[in-house]
């Protein structure tokens, strides 16, 4: 493994909020469960939510979706992509609407998208993923692994990361309160 290099870091308009510190911004890659990948397409720009896994040692994030389609057309035509990932916190109640705000977090990748033609990337791509989705769960013991069978009806895509920004916000305020507290958000 290779020892990643430094990424550039995009300033966020709300430099306040800004998140600069890199091994931050890869551990929340590492955590987030979904992510937004946004692309240029035919009849203007494309999003597709995805889950996802970043690999820290080459600065790359990969995900998969069918071997057709529009995310693959897009990349394959205009390879330049944006993914962005985000976690809500607390709503923060104040004594104007317009001052009512929320924690939260975020990260916005900018890069370059390719559908990984090397089916051992491809195997240890998908296999990353397995490991932060199912991580109690082991090949060959619980699940059967992957197979170039499988390869050949899934299309593994790889953003090598150019560019990110981050930013965030928390708060101490004690009348903070959780949108599934108060909007009868179904629980898991």
């Amino acid at each position: 493994m290779s020892t990643p290099q430094e990424i550039p870091f995009e300033q966020p308009r709300r430099r306040d909020r800004a998140m600069e510190d890199e091994s931050w911004i890869r551990d929340f890659l590492l955590r987030v469960p979904l992510g937004t990948l946004a692309t240029t397409g035919e009849k203007g720009p494309g999003l597709n939510p995805n889950l996802f896994v970043f690999d820290p040692s080459e600065n790359v994030v990969y995900f998969h979706t069918a071997k057709t389609g529009k995310t693959r057309r897009s990349i394959e035509r205009w390879p330049q992509v944006a993914f962005s990932v985000a976690e809500m916190g607390r709503l923060l109640p104040a004594d104007a609407a317009m001052h009512f705000s929320v924690e939260y977090a975020s990260v916005v990748i900018e890069g370059r998208a390719k559908v990984v033609e090397d089916l051992v990337e491809a195997s240890r791509a998908l296999d990353l993923l397995m490991k932060k989705y199912a991580p109690h769960l082991e090949s060959g013991r619980d699940y059967r692994g992957i197979s170039e069978r499988d390869l050949v009806k899934t299309s593994v895509f790889r953003i090598d990361v150019e560019s990110w920004s981050a930013k965030g916000k928390t708060s101490e305020a004690p009348d903070a309160y959780s949108y599934a507290e108060v909007a009868g958000c179904p629980r898991s």
